[in-house]
């Protein structure tokens, strides 16, 4: 029953706090199930990130089931979404009518503007964070450079032709079958 409890509090506040959606979500995740609860390892949460981006849907939810069913079997998994998903459902019903009827004013405006560059930076800690794992698994840096040309091929990619983010963890995978060392 702790296990539940926990699971619970650590991801309704994942779910409370985690403004701008799933991406953002990611490092409050990563400091509850790694640095604080220690249930997953770093290289766990990795996979599991790895793994849950190559799934439909969103991010948030998939790594708290995952997470929920490693830490307490399926009702882990059913707490853990519910502790994601409900701060957000609970907050949309509560604000979406006031939202809609203050967004175009100064205030709401300039707090939205300044929220955006929080989840940019929160995004780029997550690359910042997991880059030297996933993209040095070799002993030695040479032997990783396939590993770079996938993330600097995708990002080109991504950038130059909008492809759609599915395409390029398929073909991701489908190289890293080819290229890893």
């Amino acid at each position: 029953m702790n296990d539940l409890w926990e699971l619970l509090v650590s991801f309704t506040r994942v779910g409370a706090f985690g403004f701008g959606g799933g991406p953002s979500m990611i490092p409050l995740i990563q400091a509850e199930v790694v640095e604080l609860r220690g249930w997953l390892s770093r290289d766990a949460f990795l996979d599991a990130f790895a793994f849950g981006n190559a799934l439909p849907g969103p991010i948030a939810t998939k790594l708290a089931g995952y997470v929920g069913f490693q830490v307490a079997g399926a009702a882990g998994a059913v707490v853990g979404l519910i502790g994601v998903t409900a701060p957000t459902i609970l907050a949309m019903v509560a604000l979406a009518g006031a939202y809609a009827r203050y967004r175009d004013t100064p205030f709401v405006q300039r707090f939205v503007a300044g929220v955006r560059p929080v989840v940019v930076a929160l995004l780029a800690l997550v690359v910042w964070d997991f880059a030297p794992t996933a993209l040095a698994v070799a002993p030695v840096w040479w032997a990783n450079l396939p590993l770079w040309a996938i993330a600097l091929a995708a990002t080109w990619s991504s950038l130059r032709y909008d492809t759609h983010p599915a395409l390029l963890i398929v073909v991701g995978g489908m190289l890293g079958q080819l290229l890893s060392p």
